[in-house]
């Protein structure tokens, strides 16, 4: 058994730290301090480490949005859990705290703050957050023996997934045109938050994806919440969008599984399929088809990943030609071929 995550709660209420002190405790957790502000929590964080921050939004002097940075940077790998009534289901707030790079939200249930689903859902995230034990990386798969370019990029991702596309995205070199399609596991109410900020962060066009549309050079097609975005080839053979809601094996609603597996039979060894941080095993089986394809398939690194779960289980099958952070995919995207050639 490995020791208990220790963690920080950061709310300026009195009833809620107690309350959810109590709650991390019932977790099998440690809780190390519960700081009443940004500044409090950004002290201890000076002289102690943990490995899960519980942050609140709505506090007196500097807000939770604005303080995240600092706190992220302080806590040196702390994943950080937004616990507010800020966090709603399709608030912008929510959005923007895992841009920044929050791995996940939660809503605060107000008076209801003690509530047997509330505490249950704190408890799984607790334990899915504090856990750092993932798979190792068996093998990784053969190099490919043709330099080809790359038509279109696939991209998909689940918790923590938001701020690594940001990142991926902005570090994306200007000069590559190529549509973008990407499945990010959210509800519904939040995608249009989401393609807005993706957007506005990247400078690139971002559509929410919609059924019959055509797929462009400089677009970013976001899939919906409630239907997988699948690639079809059209009339005259142009490549559109598809739209579908059909139940699919992973039981995700979007899929990455779909997203490449139609995506590889339209554009075959000239796709590009980057699977980032996500709990579960979507997109291992729309991977195998992409390599099948001969197209590339790319994950993000370990080190990087709020949850090595959908990254790690691609990369554990050695379907992976590249493990690397965010950052180093938007290189990858223009010359990878080249490292492979």
């Amino acid at each position: 058994m490995g020791a208990r995550p220790r963690v920080l709660i950061v709310d300026d209420s009195a009833v809620a730290r107690a309350v959810l002190t109590r709650m991390a405790e019932g977790a099998a957790c440690t809780v190390a301090h519960a700081a009443t502000n940004i500044a409090g929590a950004l002290q201890f964080l000076a002289c102690e480490s943990v490995d899960v921050i519980l942050l609140d939004l709505e506090m007196p002097g500097i807000h939770g949005l604005a303080g995240l940075p600092d706190i992220l940077a302080a806590g040196a790998g702390a994943r950080v859990l937004v616990v507010s009534s800020a966090a709603a289901d399709g608030a912008a707030a929510t959005v923007e705290a895992l841009a920044l790079g929050a791995a996940d939200t939660l809503v605060k249930p107000g008076n209801c703050l003690s509530s047997g689903s509330f505490a249950a859902a704190l408890a799984e995230k607790l334990v899915r957050l504090g856990e750092r034990s993932e798979p190792a990386i068996r093998t990784l798969a053969a190099p490919s023996d043709t330099l080809h370019e790359v038509d279109a990029v696939a991209i998909g991702a689940s918790t923590g997934g938001i701020h690594a596309i940001n990142t991926l995205l902005t570090a994306l070199p200007p000069a590559f045109r190529r549509p973008i399609v990407i499945t990010q596991h959210l509800p519904a109410a939040f995608v249009p938050f989401f393609a807005e900020q993706l957007g506005a962060a990247t400078g690139r066009s971002c559509v929410l994806a919609t059924d019959g549309m055509l797929l462009r050079d400089d677009m970013i097609a976001v899939a919906p919440g409630d239907a997988h975005l699948m690639a079809t080839r059209m009339a005259g053979g142009v490549i559109g969008i598809r739209l579908s809601r059909a139940p699919v094996a992973n039981g995700n609603m979007p899929s990455v599984d779909p997203m490449f597996e139609s995506f590889a039979a339209c554009f075959g060894k000239r796709l590009l399929a980057v699977v980032l941080s996500g709990m579960g095993r979507d997109g291992l089986a729309g991977a195998r088809r992409v390599r099948a394809a001969g197209g590339t398939v790319v994950v993000q690194d370990q080190a990087s990943s709020v949850v090595w779960g959908m990254p790690g289980a691609v990369a554990a099958e050695g379907l992976a030609q590249a493990v690397l952070p965010p950052e180093a995919i938007g290189s990858f995207i223009i010359d990878g071929a080249r490292v492979f050639a």
